[in-house]
This record gives C-alpha cells, structure tokens and sequence, in this order.
C-alpha cells in the first residue's frame, strides 16, 4: 500500500511539473521557471538539431553553415517572442560576435569549462530568473567546429565568419552554451 501511495504522489507530481511546463512559468515558483527554461532549451537544440540534420542531407556541411549563421538566431528571436524571456545561445570562443556573453555569462561559461556543471539557474532581481545549459560538441557538430575541416567547409566558414575563433573542439567538449532570462517582474 505504501508503494502505491508513494508512486500515486509521484504521479501527481509528474503531472503538475507538466502543467507547469505547458502553461508557462508561474512567477514566485523557483521550480516552474526552472522547468521551463529546461523546455525552452529543449525545444531549441530539437529544432536546430532537425535543422542542421536536414541541411546535412540537402548539401552537406556547407549548407549546414547557414542553419547556425542564419536559421538559429531566427529560432531564438521567435522563441523570445513566444515566451517573453530572452532565449539565445553564447560561448567563449566565438563563432558570431552576436553571441558574446555578458560578464555573468562568461563566469558560468568558464565554469562549464571547468568541469563544476553543465547547468545554470539563479534568481535575479523581483523574481526574474537566469538559466544556461551547456551544449556539448556532438558528431555533427564536428564538420564545422572540429579539429579537421573539409577545404570547403573552410572557406564557407572563412567567409562568412572572418573571425571565427569555434574551431578545434573535440566530441563532448563544452561549445556554448542555451541561455534563457526571464525578465524581472513590472519589466
């Protein structure tokens, strides 16, 4: 009986984390803005990754230069829009100057590196809140960030990013990372 009372609770919670998660953050409640911001993540890296998988397919690395250089800001600006947090992506070896992180940013950044997490949430001012997940450099993500790059995808690279400094990562290295703020309250 106390097993089933324990995995009824669980339900229940299981439940209320995903109406929490579906209607969007609840001022005031820690863990729904945290939830959400782990969903926002979420639904960005699932769109890019679909994203760059289908540009793989279409023209190889070279067409997925323009799924991260044009496509992913798109997502971010729209998931901002949707949610009324600021969603984006950062890192400390930049491929876009769009994406230079903030002070705070940085600190969380150098942790990442560092091995402390892979994730980042805090309160901020009247119940605003700041989230960041660390992105890991996966296989795909090697074609245009790894050690050794195809001659074309170079010169694609090259051109459209002169200051490219997102080369020479290895799998699983930290890359960046998702961010998600989440506005004071009255902002």
């Amino acid at each position: 009986m106390k097993t089933c009372k324990r995995h009824l609770a669980l339900a229940v919670a299981a439940l209320g984390a995903a109406f929490v998660a579906a209607s969007g953050p609840a001022i005031g409640d820690e863990d729904a803005l945290l939830i959400e911001s782990r969903n926002v993540v979420a639904g960005f890296a699932a769109e890019m990754q679909t994203a760059l998988q289908d540009a793989m397919a279409a023209g190889g690395p070279v067409a997925a230069i323009a799924v991260c250089k044009d496509v992913a800001p798109g997502i971010a600006e729209r998931m901002s829009a949707e949610t009324g947090a600021t969603v984006g992506r950062t890192s400390l070896r930049l491929r876009n100057p769009a994406n230079t992180p903030t002070e705070w940013q940085r600190d969380v950044l150098e942790d990442f590196d560092n091995g402390a997490s892979d994730e980042f949430f805090e309160r901020t001012g009247n119940n605003g809140t700041r989230y960041m997940k660390a992105i890991k450099t996966g296989a795909l993500c090697l074609n245009c960030h790894g050690t050794v790059l195809a001659p074309d995808v170079r010169r694609q690279l090259d051109g459209a990013y002169p200051d490219d400094q997102a080369r020479g990562y290895y799998l699983d290295d930290i890359r960046g990372a998702f961010l998600v703020v989440w506005p004071d309250a009255g902002s």
